[in-house]
């Protein structure tokens, strides 16, 4: 198994972060510094990271939480600021935020220890919608509308087309919902930043047809046999 594999799947962290991990010298196999792409005995070779011995988790836990604005989805922050994981009761187990939600935005946010299924739902190639409720600070016209929808150039990149329910507008700006596939950073504020507007408030409220409906903010519960099957075959 490869070495960032077996690091999420151990439940310390997404393939990602042990991309990270692995290039900052913190994950030893057999007391030797790893390297990305090694491969890893999983019955044989003794991994440490930061520290500690991991080993694969064989049952693993999945969560979803209605994230509030104030928090940061990490599992710690080197500003010392809030993290998503404050708010889990203290029984939980080890877990990680699957993708991300920024300080100011709230919603919908999964914790788990698969790392299987976090790389599954944040890889970009996967295309697994997520849908926000968005309100803006002015109000976004038919021709914002039609940027937004085919495409819009962030960080020199065009933004793959996305699907847009405007709900209503006022003189003070307008609500909509927004689904994307990708999950770049900021990515939805920075879009509308792109037609010359901002974001006032932004909300996930879908991870394909799992929803946060029942959760008031800062809530956390286990998904259910119905949900993870859901997502794992998204």
């Amino acid at each position: 198994m490869r070495i960032n594999k077996f690091i999420s799947e151990s439940g310390v962290a997404s393939r990602r972060k042990a991309d990270e991990l692995i290039v900052n010298g913190s994950v030893l196999i057999n007391g030797k510094k790893a390297k990305l792409g090694d491969d890893v005995d999983i019955n044989n070779d003794h991994v440490v990271v930061e520290g500690k011995t991991i080993s694969v988790i064989k049952k693993y836990d999945y969560y979803i939480m209605n994230k509030p604005k104030g928090y940061i989805s990490s599992v710690k922050d080197d500003k010392g600021r809030k993290t998503v994981m404050d708010l889990l009761p203290p029984n939980i187990k080890r877990l990680f935020p699957v993708g991300r939600l920024d300080y100011d935005s709230e919603g919908l946010l999964i914790l788990t220890n698969d790392g299987e299924l976090t790389y599954k739902l944040t890889h970009p190639k996967n295309e697994i919608p997520k849908t926000y409720l968005v309100k803006t600070e002015k109000p976004v016209s038919n021709e914002d509308l039609i940027k937004l929808r085919s495409g819009v150039i962030i960080d020199g990149v065009r933004t793959k087309k996305s699907n847009i329910k405007l709900i209503e507008t006022t003189k003070a700006g307008s609500k909509l919902h927004i689904t994307i596939t990708e999950g770049r950073n900021r990515q939805v504020r920075k879009m509308f930043e792109a037609v010359n507007n901002c974001v006032d408030f932004l909300k996930r409220i879908k991870i394909g047809e799992l929803t946060v409906s029942g959760l008031n903010r800062g809530e956390v519960r286990a998904l259910t046999d119905f949900e993870i099957n859901y997502l794992i075959n998204l």
